[in-house]
């Protein structure tokens, strides 16, 4: 129950909403009440009234009739209107706060997090199970009460009737009790199962539809869907798992409530016969029964939607119990005046405690200084470009940023001051302006503009269809490589951050867009500490210190003419680049 306790703390602002909401449904809930008791008063105190003549019986039944009318045609229609909105609003309300919670958590997790997890999965929980907890206000904290509120209502009005009936129609109410506490504790396991096998599939979803060129290049049509169909036929296991047991309880339950209307008719009945019971009692408190349980069964499908929706806070929370990575030590201060030097002192790091991919790397970047990093795939060039801005910490040593360890900063500080252009930099399915603006969202038009310039990027922005309002489709699908990077530079240059990361952002180029990007890429670098990783040797060769990293350890350092003169490791890779 930890679950809803916590759930119970979103609810909390809301709870003057709550009852509000709950009164209104008691006077909605009540009004239908009221129904059997004006069909013994008419059996029994109009028709059966021997006293009556004929225009008295129709002048009683014309002013209640009327009165009737007017509640449940004027009353009561507006009574379930209120209902209804303040119930949804109230929960929409409470879903968009712990949905605006989740995002704000999601953005604070490490690239650990995400690297081992499926972003599909991700969004089930955010979207799916934040949708199903719903139910939990709805039903838990308002339906069930009114159901509640008509239980003992009815139970009163027939106690009045007739006390010996109305234990004949509670008689079974134990043995209810019981089966739904029998069931119950199943059926919520067997929920996060599904809950949990649904996720998958819309994981493999996901992850499918974004790479769906490859399927279509390699032909893998029937491949994909013999494995679509192994995730979609373990959803459906764990859902007819779940069916079966729900249907035990519906038959279970379902028969409990049959049999009780059944022993008070017959009981009724006698009673009629024996002369000890109006008919228009008999027909009121048979009527009740239907009042009593319609809600019980209301309360079994509640039952089921409340563990339903209490497995889905379950896996809801055990997303926000994901701990952060990357935090603020107390004491951090803001990166202020930042100057650019960078030192790497004796760092090493490895991912979730296994072999160090960096060993012992130790180098300074003067401010304004370029630093190129080269070497072979998977040498752990790109980890150290991720370090800088904090994305992962080192295993030890550390990174000095003006005279501090970047851990003495506040992160989003530190990388407010740092810019990265990657070799797949992330465009958003926006507008060409909107992807240019995460650079700076409150910068102006006249600056937009300045910055694709600088990036060479607005000659071929304005010749698309819409100019800088053109939306280019998920992921910059209507845009080239080059084009997208262009606007990734662009965005950057908005920044105007002290320290640039290059990470491989020509290598996948043509020679043409990567000429272009070079341009840009030499213009913004002017008077800032700039990192590149490059693949392509001949475009570093300006750099002030390159770097030589293999196999996770730093085995030489210097000016391009300086390495080429030892004829070491950079020598023999530039050589086989250049015979290339």
């Amino acid at each position: 129950m930890d679950s809803i306790k916590r759930y119970l703390v979103f609810v909390k602002p809301y709870w003057k909403q709550i009852i509000v909401t709950v009164a209104i449904g008691i006077l909605k809930f009540g009004i239908p009440l009221l129904i059997p008791l004006i069909l013994k008063y008419v059996i029994d105190d109009i028709i059966g009234a021997e006293a009556l003549t004929s225009n008295e019986k129709m002048t009683s039944l014309y002013w209640l009739m009327g009165i009737v009318l007017f509640v449940f045609i004027v009353v009561r229609p507006p009574v379930e209107y209120f209902r209804q909105y303040f119930a949804q609003w109230t929960g929409s309300r409470i879903l968009y706060d712990i949905r605006d919670q989740l995002f704000s958590h999601l953005q604070k997790l490490s690239l650990k997090f995400y690297s081992n997890r499926k972003t599909g999965e991700v969004i089930s929980r955010v979207v799916h199970d934040v949708e199903q907890t719903k139910n939990f206000i709805i039903t838990g904290m308002m339906n069930i009460w009114l159901d509640m509120f008509t239980i003992i209502v009815a139970i009163i009005i027939m106690l009045t009737l007739d006390p010996i009936l109305t234990l004949v129609a509670i008689a079974l109410l134990p043995f209810y009790g019981a089966s739904i506490k029998y069931f119950y504790s199943r059926l919520r396991d067997l929920t996060r199962r599904r809950s949990q096998a649904l996720a998958e599939v819309q994981s493999h979803l996901h992850e499918r539809l974004q790479g769906m060129n490859v399927i279509r290049s390699f032909a893998l049509e029937d491949h994909e869907q013999k494995i679509f169909d192994k995730r979609n036929n373990n959803f459906l296991t764990k859902a007819l798992d779940h069916t079966r047991w729900n249907a035990k309880t519906f038959a279970v339950i379902n028969t409990l409530t049959d049999i009780a209307p059944i022993l008070v008719i017959g009981v009724a009945a006698a009673l009629v016969i024996q002369g000890n019971l109006t008919i228009g009692t008999m027909v009121a408190f048979v009527t009740y029964m239907d009042r009593l349980y319609n809600p019980l069964r209301r309360l079994v499908n509640s039952s089921t939607t409340l563990t339903q929706s209490i497995a889905s806070m379950d896996r809801v929370f055990e997303l926000v119990d994901e701990k952060y990575d990357i935090e603020d030590k107390e004491g951090a201060v803001p990166y202020q005046f930042p100057q650019g030097e960078v030192i790497f002192d004796r760092v090493s790091f490895s991912y979730d405690d296994d072999e160090n991919v960096l060993h012992d790397v130790s180098f300074r970047a003067e401010r304004g200084e370029t630093i190129a990093i080269v070497g072979m795939s998977g040498g752990g060039k790109s980890t150290i470009m991720s370090l800088i801005p904090r994305f992962y910490d080192v295993t030890s040593g550390r990174i000095v940023i003006d005279g501090k360890d970047i851990r003495d900063y506040k992160v989003r500080s530190l990388r407010d001051r740092i810019g990265m252009v990657l070799q797949d930099n992330v465009i958003f399915s926006e507008s060409v302006k909107f992807n240019i603006l995460m650079g700076n969202p409150d910068a102006t038009d006249e600056e937009v503009v300045a910055a694709a310039k600088a990036a060479n990027a607005h000659d071929f922005i304005m010749n698309l269809k819409d100019g800088y309002e053109t939306n280019i489709g998920e992921r910059g699908v209507k845009l080239s490589g080059g084009q997208k990077q262009r606007i990734a530079i662009a965005r950057v240059f908005l920044k105007s951050p002290e320290i640039l990361i290059f990470d491989e952002a020509t290598s996948s180029l043509d020679l043409e867009s990567e000429h272009l990007i070079q341009q840009s890429l030499f213009t913004l670098a002017e008077n800032r500490t700039t990192f590149i990783v490059a693949h392509r040797l001949s475009t570093i060769t300006h750099a002030d210190k390159i770097i030589v990293i293999e196999n996770g350890r730093l085995v030489e350092m210097g000016s391009h003419d300086v390495l080429m003169s030892q004829q070491g490791a950079y020598y023999n890779l530039f050589q086989v680049q250049q015979l290339k």
